[in-house]
């Protein structure tokens, strides 16, 4: 596979990009002094949910001992130093946690444009950079993709590199952007000292998960990372709780932890205080977070939920066979959900009106892995000697899951249940609505930490989209208990092209109107700076007389 020139970046550098903004600050919801004080941007600023006209505006405005609203002035300007183009005043609301979001408008189409806040006591943010959607014939678009940040476990790098990119038109973040686990092993290998999360338990109730966000976006590389350019985001499952579904969650036990529709409530209105997305329209539920981004003539981008607005309930995975068969035959049932029929048919007329238009390329962003993916022969992947080097290198939990897995996957049965191989008729589904659409998208995943590169294929075994999973900023793949994974899932399984376990980075892919250009890049480290981006593998896709190839790059 091609390799990249490296990067090597530090944190002096990162906390550069960020015009020496703060980044130690009170966590969000602290009891203050009794007088107020000025106002400080701790958490930086960010923009998303970009239109041809404009783009959500973010920011949290900090005061100690403030109890009612804070007014800011907002600012938009096409170029720093430049005579603002729109500008107004809004209000970090108590009853947000003193969040400030706002939708600008009157911009022009796809042009990048700078914004900022200021304090009534002339305290000033960061400046932060968005660019519009275009509206008009387009010939090229950059993305990254990122997921799956924990931030107890290792740093931020990936975001770093995000931020660093010479050129960078949009965001997407499929999920995962906040875990709400109590603190992690002392044992695991990588833990990076000064990143004990907040607060120091699960999270259950609002204040608790406006804290996590808030940590979160406290950390310089993120806060680098959201002023370089907009976001687009949808939720995965740990913003709520690990697993979750329409009516629960694998981390929720409600006899201890109380009803769930409350636990979810508090993680979505966090959500919607803390990340630079749009509000919940009225009338609509706000879980449907689903929506799409037209970028003129080029693409369009359709953000699907995949978690809580309509998924049926996992299936255990176990050891014991008859079990599992039982378990595969459940699976199986046609009335298992993901996106539910009105968010199927939603997506259906996106793509179908995108291909109408005639533009060459619908992206389609999605919570979880849509390749078919089955275990390999571990045995065979790890003879005995290679094996007990490994667990000789690894911590005893992390031993311990190890054997576990062995005891426990049996060689071609579905890789995770969680994933869309839990879902089979529902994919069927999906890919019926593919072909009625005329559209052989480009699918991007998260969740699975790990780099997939997947041709997909319907039940009949004829080809219906490509997929790019993406590796997790920090989250760590299979890789982590048994190094080289990756390549035997790849040997095992037909519509896996490339696969990557070991690693932790993100995705830039580059549009043009011939062809798509997808890099799956990796960060060298996760403990300390500074690191190295390397290109593990490229990709293209082109149009091809089934519809759509993905071919590696040498």
């Amino acid at each position: 596979m091609a390799r990249a020139t490296r990067m090597s970046i530090s944190r002096r550098d990162a906390l550069a990009s960020l015009g020496g903004v703060a980044t130690l600050a009170l966590p969000a919801g602290a009891k203050g002094k009794a007088r107020a004080g000025p106002v400080r941007f701790e958490h930086g600023i960010a923009s998303g949910d970009p239109t041809a006209a404009g783009a959500i505006l973010w920011t949290r405005a900090t005061m100690d001992g403030a109890t009612a609203d804070i007014p800011l002035d907002w600012c938009v300007a096409r170029a720093p130093g430049e005579k603002p183009v729109r500008r107004g005043r809004t209000l970090a609301r108590a009853a947000r946690d003193f969040t400030a979001k706002l939708e600008v408008s009157g911009l022009t189409p796809g042009a990048e444009h700078v914004y900022w806040f200021e304090a009534a006591d002339g305290a000033r943010s960061p400046v932060g950079r968005f660019r519009t959607l275009p509206n008009d014939r387009t010939e090229d678009w950059v993305i990254a993709a990122a997921s799956c940040a924990t931030y107890s476990i290792g740093l931020f790098n990936a975001y770093d590199a995000i931020a660093r990119l010479p050129r960078i038109d949009m965001i997407l973040h499929l999920g995962d952007y906040i875990y709400e686990y109590a603190p992690p092993d002392p044992s695991h290998p990588e833990i990076v000292p000064g990143r004990e999360v907040e607060p120091a338990h699960e999270i259950l109730t609002l204040d608790d998960y406006r804290l996590r966000h808030a940590q979160v976006k406290r950390d310089p590389d993120a806060q680098a990372m959201h002023a370089r350019a907009a976001m687009v985001a949808v939720w995965d499952d740990h913003e709520t709780a690990n697993n979750s579904w329409l009516n629960g969650a694998q981390n929720h036990n409600p006899a201890t932890e109380g009803e769930w529709s409350r636990r979810k409530a508090a993680a979505m209105q966090a959500y919607f205080e803390w990340m630079p997305i749009r509000d919940p329209l009225p009338g609509r539920p706000w879980e449907a977070i689903n929506r799409a981004f037209e970028i003129g003539d080029l693409a369009t981008v359709a953000m699907v939920e995949t978690r809580l607005l309509a998924r049926t309930k996992e299936e255990d995975a176990t050891a014991d066979p008859a079990a599992m068969r039982e378990a595969l035959a459940r699976v199986a049932d046609p009335a298992r959900e993901l996106l539910g029929p009105e968010q199927q048919k939603w997506l259906e007329q996106t793509l179908a009106a995108s291909t109408a238009a005639g533009k060459p390329w619908q992206l389609l962003g999605n919570q979880v892995v849509m390749g078919r993916v089955a275990w390999p022969d571990l045995k065979r992947a790890y003879p005995p000697v290679e094996l007990d080097a490994i667990l000789a290198r690894q911590s005893a939990s992390l031993r311990e899951r190890i054997r576990d897995l062995f005891a426990r996957q049996r060689p071609g049965l579905p890789w995770s249940l969680d994933m869309w191989d839990g879902y089979p008729a529902a994919r069927e589904r999906l890919y019926a609505c593919f072909a009625r659409a005329k559209s052989r998208p480009i699918v991007l995943s998260g969740d699975s930490h790990a780099s997939w590169a997947n041709d997909l294929h319907d039940g009949q075994g004829r080809p219906v989209a490509v997929e790019f999973g993406v590796p997790g900023v920090t989250s760590a793949g299979l890789g982590l208990l048994l190094p080289g994974a990756g390549r035997h899932l790849a040997e095992a399984n037909s519509e896996i092209l490339f696969c990557d376990q070991d690693r932790r980075g993100f995705i830039l892919l580059t549009l043009t109107r011939d062809e798509v250009l997808v890099d799956l890049r990796a960060v060298s480290t996760i403990l300390a700076k500074p690191f190295t981006v390397d290109t593990i593998a490229r990709f293209r896709c082109r149009p091809s007389v089934a519809g759509l190839e993905a071919a590696a790059v040498a």
